[in-house]
């Protein structure tokens, strides 16, 4: 079989090559193309905006037309007189028909709850839009949050399979030296059940990264395959501009969620005009236009047609009452507005909350890895001292144990604290509402 070679050409394009790995732009894409809670906010951003064109409709002319038509069967028969004066002799066999035609053009000239409808849905409208910016920006920090999450559940499983390791080396050793009389049957004991410790935690730390994994794919509705890793050489740069109140107004100001309450506020506002205008009187002009033809097989010669009627005028709407039904709607439109207000306190002081912590985060996250990064070092000689004590006699072997859970702990932290530090810095750039598509590049040039 013969196989075109554009297509293949085209496929290995797309397709990441099995040991390049996929980065996290890769996993930005296919989480567009496949993420349900993005594209569930896209759906319900276009079918908010509809909702202007159908407010709008009730400003527009309305053109509506009829036809009639009606047969009558049977009848008795006798005489009648034709249109010419004769008598003439009906048979009680036949039929009568009418046909109807007409057609009406109404134009709204003064409706103002129409007119506050239309600018409530635009704000409506408005609002979904920027609720769809804030779903696109939660975006990309949770497909950042989920790749680092299995990036930093790779670590964990390495470091808990390279401590299992060392306890069973401790064990074996200490078998061995138990079998040649120079340790104790306790030392033995003790380093079994530490070697069977960790090597559970290991176990639980590759359940952690089959659902690390699990996760990832939840949000790109692709497998997971092999990941690139974050550099050791991170670029530790403090907030810019390095002052958190000047993320805390940004974020009062560009905040996606925060610009969706306040439109959202707006379109109530408009909805509570609208029902206030119910009170108040509407103008429409209207053109009507009607013709009637009748005819009949039963009275010879007896089909006529009235003649057209045109009928133009203007229709003046007054409401007077309506059982209470527009002031119940213009107090439920006050109490809608007065939540919707209290919602969008909510989210400044809960987007100036975030911007002012995440803020703290990123400026001490540079000391915290810069910290870790020396306490493993730290713990990795404290480690080869305790092991070369040990093994002359001057360090017990407990000594040892507690020498690698420190480390394993330490290489744990600093890996949790690098991965976070660059997430940390994504949260803080999205509470201010600033985060895009290139601050997700520039964390993807991380990758190796």
């Amino acid at each position: 079989m013969r196989v075109k070679l554009l297509p293949v050409l085209l496929l290995l394009a797309v397709a990441p090559f099995p040991g390049r790995g996929e980065d996290l732009m890769d996993a930005y894409r296919q989480a567009v193309a496949n993420d349900p809670v993005l594209a569930t906010a896209d759906a319900q951003r276009l079918l908010v905006a509809e909702g202007v064109p159908v407010a709008r409709s009730a400003l527009l002319p309305q053109l509506s037309a009829n036809l009639g038509l009606e047969q009558s069967h049977g009848g008795s028969g006798g005489t009648t007189t034709d249109s010419n004066g004769n008598v003439v002799t009906t048979s009680a066999k036949g039929h009568t028909r009418d046909r109807s035609f007409s057609g009406s053009l109404d134009q709204t000239i003064i409706d103002l709850s129409a007119i506050a409808n239309l600018r409530a849905a635009g704000a409506a409208r408005d609002a979904q839009d920027q609720t769809y910016q804030a779903a696109l920006q939660n975006l990309y920090v949770r497909v950042a949050q989920a790749y680092f999450n299995v990036l930093v559940s790779e670590d964990l499983v390495e470091i808990n399979r390279a401590y299992e390791d060392a306890y069973k080396q401790e064990y074996d050793q200490t078998s061995a030296r138990f079998k040649n009389g120079l340790s104790m049957a306790a030392d033995v004991s003790q380093s079994k059940a530490y070697y069977l410790y960790i090597k559970a935690q290991r176990i639980q730390s590759e359940d952690s990264l089959k659902d690390a994994r699990k996760a990832l794919e939840q949000i790109t509705g692709k497998p997971t395959g092999t990941l690139k890793k974050l550099r050791d050489d991170l670029p530790m740069q403090p907030p810019s501009p390095d002052n958190a109140q000047a993320w805390v107004d940004a974020a009062l100001q560009t905040n996606p969620t925060i610009l969706a309450a306040r439109y959202t506020v707006r379109s109530d506002e408009h909805k509570v005009s609208a029902a206030r205008a119910g009170h108040l009187p509407t103008l429409t002009a209207g053109v009507s236009y009607n013709k009637f033809g009748a005819w009949s097989n039963v009275v010879p010669g007896g089909a006529g047609y009235g003649p057209a009627t045109t009928t133009v005028g203007l229709t003046l709407r007054v409401p007077l009452f309506s059982g209470g039904l527009t002031h119940a709607q213009v107090k439920q439109a006050i109490f809608q507005r007065d939540a919707d207000q209290g919602v969008l306190e909510s989210q400044r002081r809960q987007a100036a909350r975030d911007a002012s912590n995440y803020f703290n985060l990123v400026q001490d996250g540079i000391e915290q890895v810069d910290s870790a990064r020396a306490s493993v070092d730290a713990a990795k000689k404290s480690l080869e001292s305790m092991r070369a004590g040990y093994a002359i006699g001057t360090q017990r072997l407990t000594d040892v144990v507690i020498a690698i859970q420190t480390l394993a702990s330490v290489q744990s932290q600093y890996t949790v604290a690098r991965h976070q530090f660059i997430l940390d810095k994504l949260l803080l750039k999205q509470a201010a509402g600033t985060i895009d598509l290139k601050d997700l590049e520039a964390v993807n040039g991380l990758l190796q």
